[in-house]
């Protein structure tokens, strides 16, 4: 049978059925169900938008040096369509670029790149003016050099920061200068909220009549026909048969397992890692600051995000901290689906231990405390943001990915960067749309139907309620900036 036809076969709209709803899942749901296809949404957890600890937008991949450039033009484009999908999860302040001097990386290296980054944005919003998101072209990154740095410590702290120079105050007060090189490097490399991009996927697709959401559910089998799939699954209301026209595999770490049951081979990495929350006591209005360092040594990178309340987050790049001693693992021969270590499979399944909690997250603290004395007055502030990130083949430096396809009716996402989901989605809008399922509608816009029909505020109510329900602070939800 002509696979043009499948859909019209049917005799009934075309529906898709979407295997996980995190990020991705919910993306391309949102996505689908805003041009009026009927979606199928299958979540094996209590929530949508509830995996690794998403808190970057990535908008040109400034806190890695080792990607090409070619990536983070890439992450450039695609987050900056994000930030128009999702127009209420973004904490609008800048991240600070600094290399210590103990790295053997030079900041003058990182300028070749964010010149041709800032001529990218530029291109894109002579575009589209809409594509304005990151500020200023012009502004999207400014280089500080030492005497200017050390000159803004004698500068008052400005109640709420507003230009550059506020944002850099409370470093050049906090920050030996003499223990780094120079230009440290302002970007416009804004937060993303993991709470509210999942309050507005909530929102909009439980109020969708278009999209079939199950919580709670979890598919156990799949049935290929000549047109469709057939999709087994459990849930609260037990065991279930839906027929769907394509089927998405967007699970995330687990999406091998999807693989596995659908017959398809797929090389793939998987990595476990987890983020710290603590608590700095008269901390200012801060920007993210990424310390680079070898990936995997003792001097690995720290990250230090903020949000409101003097809570932060902290990443930093060794075994000890946020990477894991045989944390990253790859596809046996006989499974599309990598196996993680026993022990962060218990720790995934049943949460963490408050002994762990307690080591890793002083560990954290230390960590950034060696270039931030002050630092070490922090106190843990919670249970980590944990979860385990895939990777499509075997790079593991691979940080734009987006969706691959096997025959006509089954997609896997395979994001690595939250930033990539939309462009997953309208990938697979251009494969329905290429099997004659969908009428070409020529380019799509990032902006949503759904989302943008909601407010800050309700987006934010819903996002606190989220992150309480999940045992987070509430700051982590709420927009400070």
């Amino acid at each position: 049978m002509n696979t043009t036809s499948c859909a019209a076969f049917a005799q009934r709209p075309l529906r898709v059925g979407i295997l996980g709803g995190g990020i991705a899942g919910a993306t391309v749901a949102l996505r689908l169900t805003d041009m009026g296809i009927h979606t199928l949404l299958l979540e094996s957890g209590t929530g949508l938008v509830n995996g690794p600890p998403i808190c970057h937008l990535h908008a040109g991949g400034n806190l890695y040096r080792e990607i090409s450039d070619e990536q983070c033009l890439t992450l450039l484009r695609q987050s900056i369509a994000s930030v128009r999908a999702y127009p209420h999860s973004i904490n609008r302040r800048p991240t600070v670029i600094a290399v210590p001097v103990t790295d053997a990386g030079d900041p003058e290296a990182l300028l070749p790149r964010l010149r041709q980054v800032t001529r990218e944005y530029q291109l894109l919003v002579n575009e589209d003016p809409a594509n304005r998101v990151l500020g200023e072209p012009d502004d999207y990154y400014r280089c500080y050099h030492r005497e200017e740095f050390e000159a803004l410590a004698s500068r008052p702290l400005p109640d709420r920061a507003q230009t550059h120079d506020d944002w850099m105050i409370p470093l050049a007060r906090q920050l030996d200068a003499s223990q780094l090189k120079f230009p440290l490097i302002l970007v416009q490399e804004y937060g993303w909220s993991l709470f509210r991009m999942a309050a507005t996927a909530t929102l909009a697709l439980s109020e969708s009549p278009l999209c079939d959401l199950r919580l709670n559910t979890r598919a156990t089998r799949l049935e290929q026909h000549e047109c469709s799939w057939h999709v087994q699954s459990v849930g609260p209301g037990g065991e279930r048969v839906d027929e769907v026209d394509f089927l998405v595999n967007a699970c995330g770490f687990r999406t091998g397992l999807v693989d596995d049951m659908a017959g398809y081979r797929r090389e793939r990495l998987v990595e476990y890692k987890a983020a710290y929350l603590a608590r700095w006591p008269g901390a200012a209005d801060w920007p993210e600051v990424i310390f680079h360092g070898e990936r995997g040594t003792p001097q690995g990178m720290a990250q230090l995000t903020p949000y409101p309340g003097g809570l932060f987050q902290l990443h930093g790049m060794t075994d000890s901290i946020t990477l894991f001693k045989n944390g990253l693992v790859a596809s046996p021969e006989h499974s599309a689906q990598p196996r993680l270590p026993d022990a962060y499979r218990h720790q995934l399944d049943n949460g963490w231990s408050l002994n762990d909690t307690e080591a890793r997250t002083r560990r954290a603290i230390d960590h950034l405390a060696r270039l931030l004395p002050d630092f070490a007055r922090a106190t843990p502030a919670g249970k980590p943001l944990f979860g385990a990130q895939q990777i499509p083949g075997s790079d593991p430096k691979l940080r734009a990915a987006d969706v691959s396809f096997e025959g006509h009716h089954y997609a896997r996402v395979e994001i690595v960067k939250a930033s990539s989901a939309l462009t997953a989605a309208d990938r697979i809008v251009a494969k329905l749309t290429e099997l004659g399922w969908l009428t070409s509608q020529g380019p799509l816009s990032p902006d949503l139907a759904l989302s943008q029909r909601q407010s800050a505020a309700e987006v934010e109510s819903i996002a606190i309620r989220l992150a309480e329900a999940r045992g987070y602070p509430r700051e982590l939800a709420e927009n400070g900036w």
